[in-house]
């Protein structure tokens, strides 16, 4: 009895041990088949796109070796077994593709079936900051598209898919200003204005997110009226360490019965047409709806395409009681902020002689 007791012991030691190893090879072979950028260190997890030329009459085994090479697959020997395996081996096509990181092996060997190869884009980058003529202009300096044409085009866009582009104001310059999101793209040649348009509008949407939304509300204020204010603040505000102190300014004034008038130079600047080096009395008296030195509260609509950190700045501005702010002048980029207007008084005098010295 008990050499059977130590047979079925070691039989069952033996089942343990081919199990914990079959799950060791399942986990592994899992591990091997998933993406690049779901596994490893840090670096490894980073996403990133790469573009790999698979040249004519290469076997499998070359083309595996080049994706291992090239980062886009974490086993060459792996990939020849399951393609075969999925009874790929002859279906694999040449050709510039484009990969990422995040894709399986599986994603990999489908694209290289359908031969989807890489289509030549054209590339631009909107700056922070960037108003929708000035983003008009880079485009038809780069020939991707009529700068008219673009304008225009901003004028009558239409698309049910962006709800936050309903109820924008009529006294707005263009209904799409400040939502144009200010970043890198890439677009196929030929595309149109209505195209590119889109493709920037996807790129707010996804910014400002649901998240940005419910903190408006939370402040008691629309959507059109955050992307307004952090304009300004993108505006006004050349360090990133300050947005949030601008937007404290904003938002005290905006809150504050006896201050209705936000007197920010860059609306001024909007109302004119025009960035100057200085303003004169006569351009703070200039009649517009977005000259906030006349006209109480918020302009019609934002005066730039704000960044994310502007937009960020916007719904969470900085927890100060300051009212008032005015450049060094000192080149550093940095302003003065004051509660009172006695300080602010002493800031511009201050600023008056960083400037001259």
């Amino acid at each position: 009895m008990r050499g059977m007791r130590r047979v079925h012991i070691a039989a069952a030691a033996v089942i343990f041990v081919c199990m914990v190893l079959a799950l060791l090879a399942y986990w592994r072979v899992s591990t091997l088949l998933s993406p690049v950028a779901s596994t490893g260190t840090h670096a490894e997890k980073e996403y990133f796109e790469k573009e790999v030329e698979i040249p004519l009459k290469y076997s499998t085994a070359q083309i595996a070796a080049l994706l291992e090479e090239e980062g886009i697959i974490k086993s060459a020997l792996l990939f020849r077994l399951y393609t075969r395996y999925r009874g790929y081996d002859q279906q694999l096509q040449a050709g510039r593709y484009t990969f990422s990181s995040g894709m399986s092996m599986e994603d990999i060997l489908q694209e290289l079936r359908r031969g989807v190869v890489y289509k030549e884009t054209n590339r631009f980058t909107i700056p922070e900051g960037f108003t929708l003529e000035q983003i008009a202009a880079r485009l038809g300096a780069a020939g991707l598209v009529d700068e008219d044409v673009f304008l225009e085009a901003c004028r009558h866009y239409q698309n049910d898919e962006f709800t936050f582009l309903k109820g924008i104001p009529p006294e707005v310059y263009y209904n799409l200003e400040g939502y144009l999101f200010p970043d890198t793209y890439e677009v196929y040649p030929g595309a149109t204005a209505e195209e590119i348009i889109t493709v920037m509008l996807r790129r707010f949407n996804t910014v400002c997110n649901e998240e940005y939304r419910h903190r408006a509300e939370e402040l008691g204020l629309t959507l059109h009226e955050v992307v307004t204010i952090a304009s300004l603040v993108e505006k006004e505000g050349q360090v990133e360490e300050e947005k949030t102190l601008i937007s404290a300014v904003f938002h005290n004034r905006l809150q504050n019965k006896h201050m209705p008038l936000l007197q920010s130079c860059a609306t001024v600047h909007y109302a004119l047409g025009e960035t100057k080096a200085y303003l004169t009395s006569k351009d703070l008296e200039i009649d517009s709806p977005y000259n906030t030195y006349i006209y109480p509260y918020l302009p019609p609509g934002p005066i730039a395409s704000p960044g994310a950190n502007a937009l960020a700045a916007a719904v969470n501005p900085a927890p100060v009681t300051y009212l008032y702010f005015v450049s060094k002048e000192d080149g550093s980029g940095l302003h003065y902020f004051s509660n009172t207007l006695q300080e602010h008084n002493r800031y511009k005098a201050l600023a008056q002689r960083n400037r001259n010295e």
